[in-house]
């Protein structure tokens, strides 16, 4: 017997919340921020769970930079505001639902 979703109750070959969570009215926001030493770090907010891990993943490896996600943030090292963007709307984002400030 295949592997169930525990959300939407279908086979997790065919589980659809991934896509739903992606399609909601959920507002992500890109910022960037200055740390120690004058260095730039760009934070992506609004983003939970395991989406959170799979999204901060993809994006060190899109952007070639290092970076984490920990309290409901992922931190990019690096001024990659434009660039974050631009690779969230690649992974499936809304453009209506990302704020940059």
């Amino acid at each position: 017997m295949p592997e169930m979703c525990p959300k939407c109750g279908l086979p997790k070959e065919i589980c659809v919340c991934e896509v739903l969570d992606r399609e909601t009215n959920r507002r992500i926001k890109i910022f960037k921020e200055k740390k120690k030493f004058r260095k730039y770090m760009t934070v992506v907010s609004g983003l939970s769970g395991e989406e959170m891990e799979r999204t901060a993943k993809e994006l060190k490896r899109m952007l070639a930079c290092g970076g984490t996600y920990k309290n409901g943030m992922i931190e990019l090292q690096g001024d990659h505001k434009d660039a974050a963007k631009k690779a969230l709307l690649q992974l499936g984002y809304q453009e209506e639902t990302i704020d940059m400030s």
